[in-house]
């Protein structure tokens, strides 16, 4: 049995956990990786590029620099937070807003620390990413669609860095990045809808709040149809191997979100809806492995 004081400090390991994010930052890291393996660099024997320090120090960077992202999101939301999410706010609301700067800091440190072993030009990409997610956290998040947009900018950043460092210029991986694009847009303007009591208390101008949901609605419609643009494309004209079921999958899937969008009415539909996205994203991320499965049979054989 834990004492009172190891449940007690076990209770913030948890809050930290959860303000970070760390589910999350694992999933990146895993999807640079695996991007890296299957998509960036698939003619490099797999020892290569798991044992790059190079690329290790990249993913460390960028997992440091997100979740000190997490940190100053949460810190700037903790009052509208607590309307949206009271149970993990709660949980949140174990470490203090002290110690989160703190922390913030020190990850960021660390963070232009690991850059500096790869280069200047890496210590510059993760300032300039280190600013732009305070810059939006700070400002630009209170903008109508700008706010949203800059959201899936910085959440797809960390894999522009691995496609710099590998300098692989193939069509494919931009189609793949539209793709991931468009669906984590989406799923910011879903969460606005998902979040309406909360921004509305603290005079968050989302496009939902001013304009009504059924313009909401009708721009993620939009944005949902044109991710289907980059799906069918990788189908129809790259080599993605078996990841084609995924895409496939996922088509299915974004047009029974549309169908369930506009019969959404509240809270609970729109967390199911923003639940469906993530489903995506995630499944995506392992789906990689399917471009070439020979390759990872060999690997594991």
């Amino acid at each position: 049995m834990l004492s009172r004081k190891q449940r007690f400090y076990l209770f913030k390991l948890l809050s930290l956990f959860s303000v970070v994010r760390g589910y999350n930052i694992l999933m990146i890291t895993l999807a640079q990786y695996l991007a890296s393996i299957y998509i960036l660099a698939p003619d490099r024997p797999l020892r290569k590029v798991v044992f790059d320090l190079n690329l290790f120090l990249i993913v460390t960077a960028s997992a440091l620099v997100i979740a000190a992202g997490y940190i100053i999101n949460n810190f700037y939301d903790a009052e509208k937070d607590l309307i949206n999410k009271p149970v993990k706010s709660m949980l949140d609301r174990l470490v203090s807003q002290r110690f989160k700067l703190t922390t913030y800091f020190i990850l960021n440190f660390v963070a232009i620390f690991a850059a500096s072993y790869i280069s200047f030009r890496a210590v510059f990409f993760f300032s300039a990413y280190i600013f732009g997610i305070w810059f939006y956290s700070h400002k630009l998040k209170r903008i109508p669609f700008l706010g949203n947009f800059v959201s899936a900018t910085l959440a797809i950043t960390p894999f522009f860095a691995v496609f710099v460092y590998y300098k692989n210029f193939d069509p494919v991986i931009f189609v793949h990045a539209l793709f991931l694009f468009l669906l984590i847009l989406s799923r910011e303007m879903i969460k606005d809808l998902e979040n309406m009591a909360g921004d509305m208390a603290q005079n968050y101008r989302t496009i939902p709040i001013l304009y009504g949901s059924t313009v909401s609605k009708t721009i993620i419609t939009l944005l949902v149809l044109l991710t289907l643009v980059p799906a069918l494309l990788l189908i129809r004209f790259f080599d993605i191997g078996y990841m084609y079921l995924y895409f496939w999958t996922s088509i299915v899937l974004l047009v029974l979100f549309i169908i369930l969008l506009w019969r959404s009415t509240g809270k609970k539909h729109y967390v199911w809806l923003h639940n469906i996205l993530k489903f995506i994203i995630i499944v995506g991320v392992f789906s990689i492995l399917l471009i070439n499965v020979d390759l990872v049979l060999n690997r594991i054989l």
